[in-house]
């Protein structure tokens, strides 16, 4: 047992780390920024046009990031160039007067600030804005050499450009590589979060909130892969043809994989009930921890291009659980209680389905694999699964409004942009004159650290400026001993590349120490500048102390939005996309059930039979893009609930109620995913259990009531494996449409008026959920149901 599970533990973080995306695209854009300076400074000895250039070069690297397709990436750099060479231009001509400067900055603050309603890209740009701002108000160029230095940072902003277009035209394949990696990292999380929940000497609540989470993170992690493997489809047989294929099957087995896994909503709290003393859940959680690491081996050799090893086998505990299961068929607990029984029978079915597809994703990656995509129907669908991002300038004017999210927050940024400004300038004068002589309060750095603070909820600004302050005390204390240690110019220079890479490569991974070896690199920085200069560590704690206090007051009283009011719209949100995905999965059963009806008859048309098989197709892809959307509007919903449980508690509200809400969510679409496939596959529909859909449909609708439905008849109580999924699916939506109406209707927020039908939409301008949760939160799981069948001793 100790060995199994030392053989099965994850993999250590500093290992995924290093063979991550995050590493290589923070090398990537660390060296497209310093490139500039080394070389117009270090070769040529023009170090004041170097630290232009890698200022416009860093103000296009934050648009550089992984996923989606290349053309949004390019548009996005090319608008950073663009706007970044305006804005300098124009922080140049407000230089000439500080009282200009003063109405300057804060107005572009709220300009740039607004961009979040364009989605992630939209924020992505602001901020690289509102950084290029920042730094040409450290620069403070003369209005007789303002033209020079704006063409500076348009040539660097320029060459990073082109520097980008080459790297990712000679590294494609290395990007689809890594991003593959991480999303099947996250995917052997979500199993080894789900295995625990077959651990009876475990806590439920406490693990299916780990789940919960766990599939939070997985979600992102597969969009990114599915934006970075899709941009490209295989056209041909060449080599690079073969190569995308490769990783399009991977990727497919992949998804395929966490449809396997979620296909039920598997009843732990029966489970447990009937099987808690014996050793039928003991298997399959060995089995998933099994897969978990299988898993985890074949991401690690995608990162490092190498071939899979034989993966632990799963034939003992299959077997193991077959002889379970037909000891209770022999004792009659087959007919005494067929929905428990069938319960356990499909988490046998799904870990053979599982086991398979993990066997084939390690073949996958082996030299000589197959090029051939293991699902034609979505060779020529792909594209639909990519994200969209929508630029319309009606977007930015129809939340110029008191009631919409991202006014206010361009607002708040706007207020603490001025507040900083002025602070900084009266204790500019203050504190030289009667405290420190010497002591200089950098205004830009006031204004930069407020800018990377403040995000549009309460609760990431709080969160962020703990990690901000935090990282700023432990960068000052490292580079406090590297001042120390080392005195070689050519030592510091590589800590100050080093310390640059790791600043891009944890930004997104972990912000506490991106803010560490930012800090370092910029004392160390202006160690190269200012050798002589003592002041500057402890100039900018000061600093880091004020700009974060301002940050915090004003996302507090400045305009506040709390998350309690996006709850009301992304429930509604999560509803529509649970009923697409209903409807298009039923779409999509009924066009099987006719195909497979036509093919079967003596007189079928050819022709007929080609457009009914067209017709399935059509409908099998549109139902996996809605269960795609519906995974991203649930993954929406569940971070922005925690996120208001992380606020003051006097801004939480109906929390037992959202909470329900996204439990009785997550149970109806893993229903939904069991029930289509046995519809698909029945000659007809029993009208019982026609009319159980049909309710739970209209329920979802909004136009039916929530008295519970006549129970399903004899007729239908036959199919035990479609019973029980039906049965929940109508508790679920029945306790869905009761608790909206218990939700007060939310305000006409601008952000409902323009793509609340995206689930993509609601998050603009938030960052991924980070994995957090309350110390007291409430119950994740679904109300305690006490089963009337227990296995007899």
């Amino acid at each position: 047992m100790i060995r199994c599970a030392l053989m099965t533990r994850p993999l250590p973080a500093l290992e995924r780390f290093l063979y991550s995306h995050h590493l290589f695209g923070g090398a990537r854009q660390a060296l497209g920024v310093l490139l500039p300076p080394l070389v117009l400074g270090g070769l040529f000895g023009y170090y004041t046009p170097g630290l232009t250039a890698a200022v416009g070069a860093a103000c296009v690297a934050i648009l550089d990031q992984p996923g989606g397709p290349r053309r949004y990436g390019i548009q996005g750099m090319a608008a950073a160039v663009l706007l970044g060479s305006i804005t300098v231009a124009t922080m140049g001509l407000a230089a000439s007067h500080y009282l200009l400067l003063w109405l300057v900055v804060p107005l572009l603050c709220f300009l740039f600030s607004m961009f979040t309603v364009f989605g992630k890209q939209g924020g992505l740009l602001g901020f690289a804005c509102m950084l290029i701002m920042t730094l040409t108000m450290r620069s403070e160029p003369q209005i007789s050499e303002l033209w020079l230095h704006t063409a500076y940072s348009l040539g660097g902003g320029l060459f990073y450009f082109l520097y980008s277009a080459l790297v990712h035209r000679l590294s494609w394949h290395r990007e689809e590589q890594q991003a593959l990696s991480a999303a099947l990292f996250a995917t052997a999380d979500y199993m080894r979060t789900r295995a625990a929940l077959y651990d009876t000497e475990l806590d439920l609540d406490t693990h299916y909130r780990k789940m919960v989470r766990a599939q939070l993170a997985m979600t992102d992690a597969q969009q990114e892969a599915r934006d970075t493997v899709l941009r490209e489809l295989p056209t041909g047989t060449s080599r690079s043809d073969r190569t995308r294929a490769a990783s399009l099957n991977l990727f497919i087995d992949m998804v395929a994989l966490l449809d396997t896994l979620v296909a039920s909503h598997t009843d732990y709290v029966t489970l447990r009930e009937n099987f808690g003393e014996a050793d039928a859940l003991l298997f399959p959680r060995d089995a998933l921890r099994k897969l978990a690491a299988n898993v985890d081996r074949i991401a690690l050799n995608v990162a490092r291009n190498r071939r899979q090893r034989t993966p632990h086998s799963l034939k003992p505990e299959l077997r193991a659980l077959e002889f379970e299961l037909r000891e209770l068929r022999e004792q009659g607990f087959a007919k005494e209680a067929p929905e428990v029984y069938a319960l356990l029978l499909q988490v046998l079915r799904r870990l053979r389905r599982a086991n398979e597809l993990t066997l084939r994703m390690a073949a996958n990656t082996r030299r000589g694999g197959t090029a051939e995509l293991v699902d034609e129907r979505l060779n020529k669908a792909l594209d639909r699964f990519l994200s969209r991002r929508k630029w319309r300038l009606g977007m930015l004017t129809s939340n110029l409004r008191m009631d919409s999210s991202h006014f206010r927050y361009a607002v708040r940024v706007m207020v603490a942009a001025a507040a900083g400004m002025t602070l900084s300038a009266v204790l500019g004068q203050a504190i030289p004159r009667y405290v420190m002589p010497g002591w200089v309060v950098h205004d830009y750095w006031v204004l930069l650290t407020i800018l990377v603070i403040m995000k549009p909820g309460f609760a990431l600004t709080r969160q962020r400026n703990g990690w901000r302050l935090a990282g700023t005390l432990i960068g000052c204390a490292v580079a406090l001993l590297i001042f120390n240690r080392f005195t070689s110019p050519y030592a510091l220079l590589g800590l100050l590349l080093l310390t640059g890479v790791l600043w891009y490569a944890l930004l997104q991974v972990h912000f506490m120490l991106a803010a560490a070896a930012n800090t370092i690199f910029v004392l160390l920085a202006f160690h190269f500048l200012g050798p002589q200069d003592t002041f500057v560590i402890g100039e900018r704690v000061v600093d880091t102390l004020l700009a974060s206090g301002i940050a915090l007051l004003c996302s507090r009283y400045v305009l506040p939005w709390w998350e309690s009011n996006y709850m009301g719209s992304l429930a509604a949100a999560l509803q529509r996309a649970n009923l697409r995905f209903l409807r298009s999965g039923l779409r999509y059963a009924e066009l099987s059930r006719r195909a497979h009806a036509a093919s079967q008859s003596e007189a079928a048309d050819a022709q007929r039979l080609a457009e009914y098989r067209n017709e399935q197709r059509e409908a099998d892809v549109q139902w996996r893009v809605d269960r795609k959307n519906m995974h991203i509007a649930f993954s929406n919903y569940a971070g922005a609930f925690y996120r208001m449980m992380a606020e003051p508690a006097r801004r939480q509200h109906h929390v037992d109620t959202l909470n329900a809400l996204m439990s009785q969510h997550h149970t109806l679409a893993s229903h939904i995913s069991a029930c289509v496939p046995l519809l698909a596959e029945m000659d007809e529909v029993p009208a019982d259990t026609q009319r159980v859909l049909d309710g739970i449909e209209t329920t979802l609708a909004g136009a039916g009531d929530t008295t519970p439905q006549a129970p399903l008849s004899a007729s239908t109580a036959e199919f035990a494996l479609l019973a029980y999924p039906l049965r929940q699916m109508q508790i679920a939506a029945a306790q869905i449409a009761e608790n909206t109406r218990l939700l007060e209707a939310p305000p006409e927020a601008g952000d409902s008026a323009d793509g609340a039908d995206d689930p993509e939409y609601f998050m603009a301008g938030q960052a991924p959920f980070n994995g957090e949760i309350p110390d007291d939160p409430p119950s994740m799981h679904p109300p305690r149901r006490r089963s009337p069948l227990r296995r007899k001793s």
